[in-house]
């Protein structure tokens, strides 16, 4: 190692091209203290007892911006500071969109789990008027409303994202096309009043019964389940339908063993995604399924309790001990939650389970 060596000066990581790794930490950490000093001698100025928490997290979030891309400019350059002040709104944008998410599971848990016990899950309503009582009526409600909705939407659905991909031509396949579109925005409200119009037909004015609330529910779901499949079945690569056409396959036997399962993955996500869309509907269930107390096995003949209704009723109408309703409000709210998150978790080991395996 030469004297020349020696004597030469050690670069400044901050001009030398590249900040160093700690800079942005360092520069939040010092955004973030700076805020919330200002905000507490504000505080002390104004003499409050509470300390603004967003109003700290907001300034910090501005003030390391401005640093950011000051320090960047200055050690990188114009080209990497906007890169830099691109990523950290970007990020910012992604924890504002978080935050209220995270606010909302911890405000459910935090209300719901006082009431998760076995009572809940394993009694009803009926001649409860206090402390005590349980949603399973609710539950088996939702679950068999959902599920028969869900069979009515998915055959339907799928069928008509097949034709509409496979067979669909000319001013038909236009016509539907166009009232999917309109379907798909249908307040929900609308839909429960058609299928109690629908009912009250043949049952009379005063029809409540659960299968018209699958009914209602399949006139939410089925635009979604059209297109979510249509778009997966786009997605399936043309060549393998020419494949099976030249070994002489016929059309529906290649869109029932190639197209379909090729596609199945999605189509399973989005079948999820269209129950989570109407599982936690309202409206059109205290129109047409009703509300009650009991436990009603017959989705044909009276009326059935689910647990968005059973929430509203909790909320809408408590009895004379409101923290009792309002405790079963929040654990009925929070195990639609879970259900939800259930339903998800087995549509991805299903989609993962049958889509095509790639290794030979």
């Amino acid at each position: 190692m030469t004297t020349a060596t020696l004597s030469r000066p050690r670069a400044n990581p901050l001009t030398a091209g590249r900040l160093p790794r700690w800079a942005p930490w360092a520069l939040l950490v010092t955004s973030m203290a700076v805020s919330a000093i200002l905000f507490a001698l504000v505080m002390l100025s104004e003499k409050s007892d509470e300390l603004n928490l967003f109003g700290i997290l907001l300034v910090g979030a501005v003030l390391y911006a401005v640093l950011i891309f000051t320090f960047a400019w200055l050690a990188e350059g114009h080209r990497r500071a906007v890169d830099r002040l691109m990523t950290t709104l970007i990020t910012s944008a992604f924890i504002l969109a978080l935050f209220p998410l995270v606010s909302l599971l911890w405000t459910v848990i935090a209300g719901g789990l006082a009431r998760m016990d076995s009572e809940f899950f394993s009694y009803s309503m009926r001649n409860v008027t206090g402390e005590g009582g349980g949603a399973v009526h609710a539950i088996l409600g939702t679950l068999q409303i959902t599920g028969l909705a869900t069979l009515i939407s998915v055959p339907v659905g799928l069928f008509t994202a097949i034709y509409l991909v496979e067979y669909g031509r000319g001013w038909l396949a236009r016509a539907i096309t166009f009232f999917i579109d309109v379907m798909t925005g249908i307040p929900s409200i609308v839909a429960g009043l058609f299928a109690f119009a629908l009912f009250a037909m043949f049952f009379g004015p005063g029809v409540r019964m659960g299968f018209g609330g699958a009914v209602a529910l399949s006139v939410l779901m089925i635009p979604v389940v059209v297109r979510s499949s249509e778009e997966m079945l786009k997605l399936v690569p043309n060549e393998l339908r020419e494949a099976s056409f030249a070994l002489g396959v016929p059309k529906w036997l290649t869109i029932s063993k190639v197209v379909i399962p090729t596609a199945i993955a999605g189509i399973t996500t989005g079948v999820m995604i269209s129950i989570s869309r109407v599982i936690g509907e309202t409206a059109p269930l205290l129109i047409i399924a009703g509300f009650t107390t009991s436990m009603n096995y017959n989705m044909f003949n009276g009326p059935v309790m689910t647990l968005p209704v059973f929430v509203y009723n909790s909320y809408a109408n408590p009895g004379t001990d409101v923290g009792a309703y309002l405790d079963r409000a929040w654990a009925g709210a929070l195990t639609l939650i879970l259900i939800v998150m259930l339903l998800n978790l087995g549509a991805r080991i299903i989609a993962r389970v049958f889509s095509p395996k790639l290794s030979r």
